[in-house]
């Protein structure tokens, strides 16, 4: 639909996706543009009509399946959609219906879509930094192989999400990746003092790679650094501002 943006990826060419931004949409105020958030209420008018320009914009006449996202490593299969006040509590979704769009929400977190062309499964992360060290991305791998699908088949695109140059962090933050693996120090820069800066993209990239999918493309667009694209919780936060909004990323079967 003309309005929408859907940053597409190279490595999901002829299958139906889009990272969306906020342009496009009907939210008025501080989220202003294709808002998705509902902070735990039902469905406004704006946020059906976003979600129908939306779809319309990636996959029209499929139905849109969401999650209420918690920051988990949890992934669920989709065999048939939910009522919207059913949504699991997980960070995932996993499908080989078509028909089916899969749904996930963020706002600096990084928005992750799978698909194994052949086995014709797809998939939809939400990886925040506790997801992704969690193992998020490797849950909806493993609910993708139970469907079919082989991980060395699978293309992953990384869509946009806060980048290391936006992302400081305390010592804290720092200390409780590198218990986890040592080796995860590569994906901080020394900061100010005191912290260091984060690249959850790249930290993302890498457990992707590590569990052996065929092709990962981190497509390098940085929320934060772009208010008029995307929404941003922590420039909303940086900026005092009374609300942040929400993109959606998608990907269905057609």
């Amino acid at each position: 639909m003309s309005g929408v943006e859907a940053v597409r990826a190279r490595s999901l060419e002829g299958v139906a996706h889009g990272f969306l931004g906020r342009s496009g949409g009907v939210s008025t105020g501080s989220t202003a543009g294709l808002d998705m958030g509902r902070r735990g209420q039902p469905p406004t008018p704006e946020l059906i009509e976003n979600q129908r320009r939306a779809i319309a914009a990636v996959a029209p006449g499929t139905r849109l399946v969401t999650l209420y996202q918690i920051h988990s490593a949890d992934a669920v299969t989709v065999l048939e959609p939910w009522d919207d006040e059913l949504r699991p509590h997980a960070d995932a979704l996993v499908t080989n219906r078509p028909g089916l769009t899969l749904g996930i929400l963020t706002a600096d977190c990084a928005p992750v879509l799978f698909a194994d062309r052949e086995a014709g499964v797809i998939a939809a992360a939400h990886a925040g930094w506790k997801g992704a060290l969690g193992g998020v991305t490797d849950s909806a791998i493993a609910a993708m192989e139970a469907l079919g699908a082989r991980r060395e088949h699978i293309a992953a695109a990384i869509g946009p999400c806060i980048a290391r140059a936006s992302y400081e962090v305390d010592q804290g933050f720092h200390t409780r990746f590198a218990e986890h693996d040592p080796a995860n120090a590569r994906f901080f820069t020394p900061g100010r003092e005191g912290h260091r800066q984060f690249d959850l993209e790249a930290y993302v990239a890498h457990r992707l790679t590590a569990a052996g999918v065929g092709t990962v493309e981190p497509l390098g667009e940085d929320t934060y650094a772009q208010p008029n694209r995307f929404y941003s919780f922590r420039r909303a936060t940086h900026r005092s501002e009374p609300d942040y909004g929400r993109q959606i990323s998608l990907i269905a079967l057609k």
